[in-house]
């Protein structure tokens, strides 16, 4: 049975999921510990386990319906120590591996190359161009805005951005 409480059927490649509802992540985060467990060196698998047990941490207390004044200051305390998983993981687990972007990213900006008519363009190769993780973002940067805006707006499944 699909009830409130229980993990949904999500799509088997992670990897390529895109337009997904908002509770395919969810379900993803609350599996990802077990299927990450073990596959990286210890000390990357270390980090990367504290990170998503961060992150799941964090997206529960941020989606309850009920605040109160002690619920909004762990989320706050919860978002510092996500910070600082965010930062120890881009510095120590992602300086460490080479990553590229998918090969159905490579063939689509390849597809979006040819579309492009632009007679000085030099030729691109298909290849799959490196990918850094990348914390200088808006939505990582308003992480932070969660706590205050819930206690200034309510919950915040009762609007949209």
């Amino acid at each position: 049975s699909f009830s409130k409480g229980s993990i949904q059927r999500f799509p088997p490649d992670v990897s390529e999921m895109c337009q997904c509802a908002a509770w395919h992540f969810e379900n993803v985060l609350q599996c990802a510990i077990p299927a990450f467990e073990g596959l990286f060196p210890p000390d990357h698998d270390n980090v990367i386990c504290t990170l998503l047990f961060c992150l799941a941490q964090w997206h529960a207390l941020a989606k309850l319906l009920l605040h109160m004044d002690n619920s909004l200051e762990l989320l706050k305390h919860t978002t510092r120590l996500l910070g600082q998983q965010l930062q120890k993981f881009q510095e120590f687990t992602c300086a460490s591996f080479q990553t590229t972007e998918l090969p159905s990213e490579a063939a689509a900006w390849q597809r979006a190359r040819e579309v492009r008519v632009d007679s000085m363009s030099a030729p691109c190769s298909s290849t799959c161009q490196p990918k850094m993780f990348n914390l200088s973002t808006y939505k990582m940067h308003a992480l932070s805005d969660y706590a205050d805006t819930i206690h200034m707006f309510s919950m915040t499944n009762s609007y949209t951005t």
